[in-house]
């Protein structure tokens, strides 16, 4: 595997830091979400950033190459697209599916909205290294792969985390890019050792590491990306550079961002946290334990859909309410469902703020409630739509004036289209307030 370059000391570059991350001192590279950036119109501040020599990495949210289906030939070219644009040394992505059902199960197609995590089975191996042989040949540079933090188990699994990271690397040469906060965020919500991962899987394969916060509530870790990184994080951190020198480590934040100083604490703390730890590493790094590649009595295609009805009844019972599939724990499905409704309800806010302005303090309840039994299938902009035609047909919000404003909202954005009978429903009330 030929040696990723030397990346240095990042972080994730988000719109609303944009000039505080321009400042921070001793900035090595930025981390860019791909599907957040136009090729053919870069942010200035990234155009700077670049100028002055700063590596700018794309790194995938929505592909899901951990899905049954093989990858979507026009998200895959939307991430070389971008690594071109920016000159990027490598692409990054998640282990973790997305999206389920559609025609591979002749189900209704469903979207999470967000990283779930993928069986360790051998049939989801076996997809997974097919599908990054798909992606490692549409991309013009090297493809990182992350772990992800998950609440929710798979019944069934046949290999430890480290050992799947380790046959996956060992199959297709892809290397990994390290959350060593979703590995704590692993340790406290599903019992999993970060030392033995660490130990299990193949470190020389590490492109980069990503450190983020959290915090803990009702015994569950939440991976906020929006609080401090807390010690036990950087105590990972630390057991993984005693193992290994690793290319780059990177801070993300996502939300709830503090002043600069702060920011560059963090970085300061990351830095001494390897420095420190670099002291008492060995002198060669220490190997992860690479299985041997199990022979697969299985056909591809069989895995897959073998694969996609398990996905699509997990997605399925988190998103649409239909009952828990048989070997997962009822409760922390439960609670992932809350977090996913919770999640789309604030990623509605933010590409459509009219809504929790006009509905104050009551859009979370009512977006949750409407969420539950409703799986989102086109995309936020036509999640908020259906949102506001759902609570128009209902008669909602009781406030005329509210009821007026959201009703105007809905049917400027609609767009030219012909009308539904829903369509004409809501026309008709507009008119009856109209008229009062």
């Amino acid at each position: 595997m030929k040696r990723i370059e030397r990346l240095g000391t990042g972080i994730g570059w988000r719109p609303e830091i944009a000039e505080a991350v321009e400042r921070l001192p001793g900035l090595d590279w930025v981390e860019v979400v791909a599907e957040n950036v136009c090729p053919g119109h870069l942010p200035d501040s990234l155009v700077r950033l670049r100028e002055r020599g700063v590596t700018v990495v794309p790194h995938g949210v929505a592909l899901g190459i951990g899905g049954a289906g093989r990858p979507d030939p026009g998200r895959l070219s939307a991430l070389a697209e971008r690594a071109e644009a920016l000159g990027s040394p490598l692409v990054t992505e998640h282990i973790a599916f997305v999206r389920a059902g559609g025609p591979l199960t002749a189900s209704p197609g469903l979207e999470a909205g967000h990283l779930l995590p993928v069986p360790r089975t051998r049939d989801a191996l076996a997809v997974l290294c097919e599908n990054v042989r798909i992606a490692q040949d549409s991309l013009p540079v090297p493809l990182a792969l992350e772990n992800i933090a998950a609440l929710v188990s798979w019944p069934g699994e046949e290999l430890t985390e480290g050992q799947f990271l380790a046959e996956l690397v060992d199959r297709t040469g892809v290397r990994l890019l390290v959350d060593v906060a979703n590995l704590h965020t692993n340790h406290v919500n599903r019992g999993e050792d970060p030392l033995a991962a660490l130990d299990e899987m193949p470190v020389e394969a590490i492109a980069y590491v990503h450190v983020a916060g959290g915090l803990e509530k009702d015994g569950v870790w939440h991976d906020t990306h929006a609080h401090p990184v807390p010690r036990p994080v950087l105590d990972i951190l630390a057991e993984l550079r005693r193992r290994t020198d690793p290319p780059g480590v990177l801070l993300e934040r996502d939300d709830d961002f503090p002043p600069p100083d702060e920011l560059a604490g963090e970085l300061t703390a990351i830095r001494q946290t390897l420095e420190s730890a670099a002291a008492d590493a060995p002198a060669a790094p220490v190997r992860g334990v690479r299985p041997a590649r199990p022979a697969s009595a299985a056909t591809e295609e069989a895995a897959r859909e073998r694969l996609g009805l398990a996905q699509a009844a997990l997605l399925s019972a988190l998103v649409a309410g239909t009952p828990a599939p048989e070997g997962f724990d009822a409760q922390r499905l439960w609670v992932q469902s809350r977090a996913l409704a919770a999640k789309r309800s604030d990623v509605v806010a933010k590409v459509a703020p009219e809504l929790p302005q006009i509905l104050g303090s009551g859009y979370r309840s009512a977006f949750v409630a409407y969420a539950r039994n409703r799986p989102m299938s086109s995309g936020y902009h036509r999640d908020a739509l259906d949102f506001a035609e759902h609570l128009l047909i209902a008669g909602h919000p009781q406030d005329p004036a509210a009821r007026r404003r959201l009703t105007h909202w809905w049917q400027d954005r609609a767009g030219a289209r012909p009308p539904r009978r829903t369509t004409r429903i809501v026309r008709a009330a507009r008119a009856a307030l109209v008229r009062r």
